[in-house]
C-alpha cells in the first residue's frame, strides 16, 4: 500500500550540502572554512542563546561560546547526526551550562549577603590549594550517597529533581 508522494519545496529542504565541504575543511583546522559555518549557523544559533537566555548581550557572549565549543569539538565530530543537528546541541548545552554557573553565583551572593561574617572572611581567603584540600577532606569523608549527590549537585550543577530521578 502505498501513499501520495510528497514533495518539499527545496526552500524547506535543509541545506547540508554546500557546508559538507566547509564542514569537511574545518575539520582540518581550516578557518575560513570554519567561518563560512559561522556565517551560515550563527544567526540559527543567536535565536536559540537569546530565546533561552532572555537577554540579547548575553545571548551574542553564548553565541561566541557556541562556536568556540564548536571550534574544539569538530575534530572529534563523527556525523553521527548532521551538522546542524550537533551545532544545536552543543548551543542549547552551552546555555544551560551558562544557566548552572549563573545560579551558583547568585547563591554565592546571597550567602555572603545572609552571612556578613563571611564577608570579612572572604577578604583575606586562604590559598586555593588549602581550600581545594580542605574541600577535598571534605568530600571525601561525606558517605557515598552523600558525595554522589553533592557531586551531581554542587560540582556538576545537576537540580535535585535530575538527581533524585
Amino acid at each position: 500500500m502505498s501513499g501520495p508522494v510528497i514533495r518539499h519545496p527545496a526552500s524547506c529542504l535543509p541545506r547540508e550540502g554546500p557546508i559538507e565541504s566547509s564542514l569537511a575543511a574545518a575539520r582540518r583546522g581550516d578557518p575560513e572554512a570554519f567561518g563560512a559555518l559561522y556565517d551560515a549557523h550563527a544567526g540559527r544559533v543567536h535565536a536559540i542563546c537569546l530565546r533561552m537566555s532572555g537577554d540579547p548581550a548575553h545571548a551574542a557572549e553564548l553565541v561566541q561560546d557556541v562556536f568556540l565549543k564548536v571550534w574544539e569539538g569538530l575534530p572529534g565530530f563523527r556525523g553521527d547526526s548532521s551538522f546542524t543537528t550537533w551545532l544545536h546541541r552543543v548551543a542549547v548545552n552551552v546555555v544551560l551550562q551558562a544557566r548552572r554557573g549563573d545560579r551558583r553565583r547568585r547563591d554565592r551572593v546571597a550567602l555572603v549577603e545572609d552571612h556578613p561574617g563571611a564577608a570579612a572572611t572572604a577578604a583575606t581567603p586562604p590559598t586555593d590549594a588549602a581550600l581545594a584540600i580542605d574541600l577535598e577532606r571534605a568530600v571525601a569523608a561525606l558517605p557515598e550517597v552523600l558525595r554522589t549527590v553533592f557531586v551531581l549537585h554542587d560540582v556538576e550543577g545537576y537540580r535535585h529533581e535530575e538527581i533524585a530521578a
